[in-house]
């Protein structure tokens, strides 16, 4: 199965960034790509925080949610859409979420983000918090592929990325692939991202797929970028490290299996 991560530098604007999205998304399924996974916050990087609640949508409804699923069906690919601003609990809060389209246009499922980012150092500082509620629940679909073969797909965002239990939550539910929408800053990206997506991808025997924000923004956040797929050896098998772009990779069941059988730690795990 042929599958895309769209790598994006996401403006303020939000026609810009739908704009820039759907040339990407475009590239993808002239690829022969079946699944196109789009960065967090593809739809908008404010210059406050708080310019998230102002482009919040209700669940369902909205322009932003209704290009993802147009551009699905026009497409006739499965879109992840990174993910962008659903309404929350309170005026003050949204969900930071990722919804999943069919080729259809069907939204078949939505996983809001579980851990929020919070990081501080002399020269920057980040919390979620602030606008952000966090979700609770872990979330799968199944993909029927051109191959025959029906992938279990598993969903995280960004700062997910570094508490392991979920990604063995979805090897425990079948997973044979991870996506990770993601937009960490250059500082923490430098450090951990490449080492953190493949050690997610080994512990799991598990294929990773992540797209990220990759560049400067206009609201003066530097993001580090270097969207990848990985397959269940570790290997990094594609690669974009900055700007706007798409990255693809095959992703193969039949080598899969067999890494699985020639390593069962899936089936070693005691605790």
């Amino acid at each position: 199965m042929k599958v895309a991560a769209l790598q994006m530098v996401t403006s303020t604007d939000w026609e810009h960034n739908r704009a820039q999205a759907w040339q990407l998304l475009q590239q993808a399924a002239a690829a022969g790509a079946e699944l196109a996974l789009l960065p967090e916050y593809f739809c908008l990087m404010g210059q406050r925080d708080t310019d998230k609640l102002a482009l919040a949508e209700p669940f369902g409804e909205g322009p932003m949610q209704q290009f993802l699923a147009d551009s699905a069906r026009s497409l006739g690919l499965w879109i992840v859409g990174g993910t962008l601003p659903l309404q929350g609990p309170d005026a003050e809060h949204v969900y930071n979420s990722s919804c999943v389209y069919n080729p259809q246009g069907d939204c078949v499922l939505r996983y809001d983000k579980m851990h929020l980012f919070c990081y501080a150092n002399e020269r920057e500082s980040y919390d979620e918090h602030r606008v952000i509620a966090p979700g609770n629940t872990p979330a799968q679909f199944d993909l029927p592929s051109r191959d025959g073969q029906r992938w279990r797909i598993g969903l995280s965002i960004c700062y997910d990325l570094r508490f392991p239990e979920l990604y063995r939550l979805h090897a425990q539910a079948g997973a044979h692939l991870m996506l990770v929408p993601s937009a960490f800053t250059y500082t923490t990206g430098q450090a951990h991202w490449e080492l953190l997506l493949r050690a997610r991808a080994v512990e799991n025997l598990a294929y990773v797929l992540a797209a990220a924000q990759g560049g400067q923004h206009e609201n003066g956040r530097r993001t580090w970028g270097h969207s990848m797929a990985i397959n269940p050896w570790g290997e990094v098998m594609a690669l974009q490290a900055s700007e706007s772009g798409v990255v693809l990779a095959d992703l193969d069941w039949a080598q899969m299996q067999r890494w699985r059988q020639q390593l069962p730690a899936l089936q070693h795990r005691v605790c």
